[in-house]
């Protein structure tokens, strides 16, 4: 403990020490300026498309953005531009913006409209 007492008190060892705090109050304000920045990202939002076609208890429900039709009870759905369908709780249809989207209530109607099962949902 002498030994590290008089390197301390010594020129050398209040030169390092000055370094030493100099850096630790660098680090500190470039972590407090990090912490402080403004988040503009306001995070994810999660939308179920049963929650858009719980919406009415009829058998119809129109979203006002793009103006297409959703019964409710609709289990499957597809791409107005592809050949593939997806079940609702597939994640690989999850891409498909919702004014490209078809829905079918059964997979025997997606397949009688000419698409089939994508491989991702079974």
């Amino acid at each position: 403990m002498e030994k590290i007492k008089l390197f301390i008190e010594s020129e050398k060892g209040k030169d390092i020490m000055i370094v030493v705090i100099v850096i630790l109050v660098g680090l500190a304000s470039f972590e407090l300026g990090r912490l402080s920045k403004e988040d503009t990202n306001a995070g994810i939002k999660i939308e179920y498309p049963s929650q858009t076609a719980n919406q009415t208890t009829d058998s119809v429900s129109t979203t006002s953005a793009n103006q297409n039709t959703i019964s409710v009870g609709k289990t499957f759905f597809a791409s107005s531009k592809g050949g593939k369908y997806y079940t609702i709780s597939c994640s690989a249809g999850k891409t498909i913006k919702q004014e490209n989207r078809i829905y079918f209530a059964t997979g025997e109607e997606a397949q009688k409209a000419g698409y089939t099962l994508s491989s991702s949902c079974n």
